[in-house]
């Protein structure tokens, strides 16, 4: 572990190769439909594996200037090249849209990579400049956990990273015995307390399907239900615009999957609907006999 924080020859061919095959590698994987709800896809989105490529870069530099400008080139190359692959692939604008958010961050590794290379010199107040970056992690940890247990067993390896970096990291990076088990206490209950928050609440996507059934509007004597509650709960709810008010079938989705929405209208008619679940989307087109 010592060598991969800290024995790497990181030289600036080396680093400019792999900020070049990690941006393509990004831009590629944000491309792949298969792999959109996957642990794969976190990495075109969130910081946790970022931080990991920076305290490399930061652990395995020979001096502050070193570690500021090689994190810099580093991101300075990958994180465009993320949106570009996909402008040129799709004719999109992403690199407009989206790097304006990501440039500041760049900039910023120039102070984060100088501040964290004095992580090298494995004193105790070294543990306030990676606790940022465990924070982060953790942070991020809280977010895909809640995506687990909506998606579970997806993003599954994701949580698992985050939990098990931050430990990598204090026990890569410092060897005083105190600052490894005060930091490792610290980092265990930032986890315990984020999964004893998470676990017990119920993670739902929230929306409404459906505002008329065959032409007609819904109103509160219809019935819904899905044909395997397992995926969710359904009801019909009174919305109002302005003054008008009507009624759509109000959905608490429990998880991903498809399954068919039933509705029965006050005429004793059954209709039947196709329901395709996913995190935050829906697809849903009537049952054809």
């Amino acid at each position: 572990m010592k060598k991969l924080f800290g024995g790497l020859n990181l030289t600036w061919p080396k680093i400019i190769i792999f900020a070049i095959i990690i941006g393509l590698y990004t831009g590629i994987i944000a491309m792949i439909p298969a792999v959109r709800y996957t642990s794969l896809i976190t990495i075109t989105a969130t910081f946790e594996v970022w931080i990991l490529f920076g305290i490399l870069i930061i652990m395995n530099a020979k001096s502050n200037k070193d570690s500021a400008l090689k994190c810099f080139i580093f991101f300075l190359i990958s994180q465009p090249l993320v949106y570009l692959i996909q402008d040129v692939v799709n004719g999109s604008s992403l690199f407009l849209t989206y790097y304006k958010f990501w440039i500041g961050w760049t900039i910023a590794c120039l102070p984060m990579g100088y501040i964290g290379y004095y992580m090298k010199k494995d004193k105790w107040w070294g543990i306030f400049i990676l606790m940022p970056m465990i924070l982060f992690t953790i942070f991020e940890f809280d977010y895909y956990l809640c995506e687990f247990l909506f998606n579970y067993p997806f993003y599954i390896a994701i949580c698992l990273f985050c939990i098990i970096m931050p430990f990598v990291y204090i026990f890569g990076i410092f060897s005083n015995k105190k600052v490894r088990i005060i930091s490792s206490i610290i980092t265990a209950i930032l986890i315990a307390l984020i999964i004893g928050m998470e676990v017990p609440k119920p993670h739902t996507y929230h929306t409404q399907v459906l505002g008329t059934v065959n032409g007609k509007e819904i109103t509160p004597e219809y019935k819904v239900s899905l044909k395997d509650s397992k995926y969710g709960d359904v009801r019909i709810k009174e919305e109002t615009s302005g003054d008008e008010v009507f009624y759509m079938v109000d959905c608490d989705f429990k998880r991903p999957g498809t399954t068919e929405l039933i509705v029965e209208t006050p005429e004793g008619e059954t209709v039947i609907y196709n329901l395709d679940i996913k995190r935050n989307t829906y697809k849903i087109e009537k049952k054809v006999d």
